[in-house]
């Protein structure tokens, strides 16, 4: 998704988000408020962060900038997976596959991202599924290393 797409997705949710001048964050989430540091210099990088920061909506609850205890961190984890989960998923690496992406830069211009969220995401993916092939519509997906097969017979 692009950055532009994701504000509408945030405008959708009655979520009012803003490029604001912060200096500590990227993005930060308050009540139905969210603000994206002005001074990111890509739209591909804002949408990461407006992603992270729409997981944090879906998925967390109370302020944890402080990442004080364990549950604090594991809402901050979940909050990033979601927006793993939002901007690339199972379906983005098979539409990279699709059209024959050979790199992860490839991929990332392909998924609207950039390089590194890219690898976290995959790192993610990798620790979340392992070693072993995930079937997935008519694919398997394997993570270490990446690689897809589409199956003939299903």
């Amino acid at each position: 998704m692009t950055y532009d797409e994701l504000l509408v997705e945030s405008d959708e949710a009655g979520l009012d988000t803003r490029e604001l001048p912060l200096i500590a964050y990227d993005g930060r989430i308050k009540g139905r408020r969210i603000a994206i540091r002005a001074s990111i210099p890509t739209l591909k990088q804002k949408g990461c962060v407006l992603a992270e920061e729409l997981g944090h909506y879906h998925t967390s609850c109370g302020d944890i900038l402080q990442q004080r205890s364990g549950a604090d961190r594991l809402q901050e984890m979940r909050a990033r997976r979601w927006g793993f989960d939002h901007m690339i998923g199972l379906d983005g690496i098979l539409r990279a596959y699709e059209a024959r992406c050979r790199s992860a830069y490839e991929m990332a211009e392909l998924l609207d991202v950039t390089e590194d969220y890219l690898k976290e995401a995959l790192d993610y993916y990798r620790g979340r599924y392992g070693t072993s092939p995930v079937r997935y519509r008519s694919y398997l997906i394997y993570f270490s290393p990446l690689a897809v097969i589409k199956l003939l017979n299903d």
